[in-house]
């Protein structure tokens, strides 16, 4: 299902997904002015449950909290999603990407999420995006998964422990995901996520994403705003190449 979300989405690519782990939470609602004022249009929550990998984030009352005209990007790196869902949904989440490796049955998962009304109403609709980790094989992105993703995520380093460095092999993945999407005939959005530095971020967007999540790259500790709009100048030209 799309509706004026997916719409949205789909008008802003290229495009960066900030991630907000990294920024100053003390500070969270000034953080999130700085990366509207960059031109940001979406913020990438990172949510795990210390199960599906090992780090313990934070969950609905987080996404709910966040005050902000950007859209939310809910990444659920948790085990089993489809009871906990819901929540996400009332929390204002704008786009939910589950994993392929967390559930069992993922295409109940992903009939579940698309049967889901967003909180502001019917049309908006919810964007369902689909991760994979890096080994998982891409063969997994088939009918009948691919009729119920609105976006395709591959995940450049395993999920929850920090200190990884982008996998190389990630570039042609995203080659060959845009190829599946184009031969499917499908309007999917390709999404990369994890490694993501301003010294390969110009490397990792020429290879055609259409979103790149990215969080320390922006908020270092320096200049956070600065940093939004260089990345998100680099996805944007390097698309574009």
């Amino acid at each position: 299902m799309t509706g004026t979300t997916f719409a949205r989405l789909r008008a802003l690519c290229p495009t960066v997904s900030v991630g907000t782990l990294p920024a100053d939470l003390m500070n969270l609602g000034a953080e999130l002015e700085l990366l509207e004022r960059a031109g940001v249009g979406v913020v990438h929550i990172d949510v795990m449950d210390g199960c599906f990998c090992p780090q313990l984030t934070v969950g609905p009352g987080y996404v709910k909290g966040l005050r902000t005209s950007m859209l939310k990007d809910v990444h659920l790196m948790i085990h089993e999603p489809l009871s906990k869902l819901a929540e996400y949904v009332a929390a204002g989440a704008d786009m939910i990407t589950v994993h392929v490796e967390s559930a069992v049955h993922i295409h109940r998962v992903l009939q579940g999420l698309g049967a889901m009304e967003h909180r502001d109403g019917p049309g908006k609709g919810i964007v369902r995006g689909l991760a994979l980790n890096p080994g998982t094989p891409l063969e997994w992105l088939t009918s009948p998964l691919l009729d119920e993703v609105e976006m395709i995520c591959l995940l450049g380093i395993d999920p929850g422990w920090s200190g990884q460095k982008f996998a190389p092999n990630t570039l042609s993945r995203i080659r060959r995901v845009k190829d599946i999407v184009r031969a499917s005939g499908k309007d999917i959005v390709v999404c990369v996520d994890g490694g993501i530095t301003r010294e390969n971020i110009a490397e990792v967007a020429a290879a055609g994403p259409d979103v790149i999540a990215a969080g320390s790259a922006v908020f270092d500790g320096k200049e956070a705003e600065a940093n939004a709009r260089f990345v998100l100048a680099v996805a944007r030209d390097s698309t574009k190449a």
